[in-house]
């Protein structure tokens, strides 16, 4: 008895003098004083406290998810108190946040491009006028064994340009037509990160029956995704006839800038002529946001 109490004594000696030299840090230091709890209860839990510490240094440079330390990638071992105790808990970053955030509008984004349906344009909407009779002429005409001019759709942001040109497709798949949507500065993220993908990635792009490459001009331009990515696409859809379709924030003059960036005004030049040739233009107009 006597034996495991000189034990005891002596652990818990231990764990006091490991308490005390972890306050050398001033961040450990900081984080115990935070809490409003007995010494001994701080003390007792001086190795979960370093691990916290662990982690929030681990976050403090961290350029994001893929490059995180921590052994619970996206998560920091956080405590808190509950019930006069200190528990800890692993929290996601702010990282893992956004990650989950962008997952969730995703999910939504394809629910509802997937739902699209003409029934549900407004028709009366004099903003939309031009190209619902432009849509209702294409899809009556559409045959992929021919050349079929596409849609260059631009307007403010959540005017509904991408839910009407996924009506388009969502009509066409009912006739057997294989359509794909592309989200561009995600795909262009996609393609640096998986590279082993990236050439049956193009070539599915490049042979598919309709494409839709959305949000053009919101990607950061380099001449890897303006020229490599971009215009290789473009120029193969053009030669073989494949209907391309476009939305955007600007008009196309205002996206030809965008892609010269500095100094590049021919490459710009050259991807845009691809577009005017693949693509009528059409404006909607300033109205309600459809997003709302």
């Amino acid at each position: 008895m006597e034996s495991r109490l000189k034990t005891n004594a002596r652990i818990e000696s231990s764990i006091k003098t490991n308490y005390i030299k972890a306050q050398e840090d001033e961040m450990f230091k900081k984080l115990v004083n935070s809490f409003d709890v007995e010494e001994h209860e701080k003390i007792i839990n001086t190795s979960k406290f370093q691990d916290t510490i662990t982690c929030l240094k681990n976050c403090k440079n961290c350029p994001g998810l893929n490059k995180c330390k921590n052994e619970n990638q996206g998560y920091v071992y956080y405590p808190e108190i509950y019930n006069g105790e200190i528990e800890f808990y692993y929290k996601p970053c702010k990282y893992l946040k956004e990650e989950e955030k962008k997952q969730n509008n995703k999910i939504t984004r394809e629910k509802e491009i997937d739902n699209a349906s003409l029934k549900e344009l407004d028709y009366n909407d004099k903003a939309r006028i031009k190209v619902i009779k432009w849509l209702t002429k294409f899809i009556d005409n559409y045959d992929n064994t021919k050349k079929n001019k596409g849609l260059y759709l631009h307007g403010s942001f959540g005017c509904g340009k991408t839910y009407i040109i996924s009506a388009i497709f969502n009509e066409l798949k009912k006739k057997g037509f294989k359509s794909e949507i592309v989200y561009f500065p995600t795909l262009l993220r996609d393609l640096k990160s998986n590279f082993d993908e990236l050439e049956s990635t193009v070539n599915y792009l490049e042979s598919v029956d309709l494409l839709l490459i959305d949000d053009i001009g919101a990607e950061k331009v380099t001449e890897w995704s303006r020229d490599e990515i971009l215009g290789t696409i473009l120029q193969t859809r053009m030669n073989d006839y494949k209907t391309t379709f476009f939305t955007s924030n600007y008009t196309i003059d205002e996206l030809e800038k965008r892609l010269a960036g500095d100094d590049n005004k021919i490459a710009a030049n050259r991807v845009i002529e691809r577009i005017k040739i693949l693509t009528d233009d059409i404006e909607i107009k300033e109205g309600e946001n459809r997003r709302k």
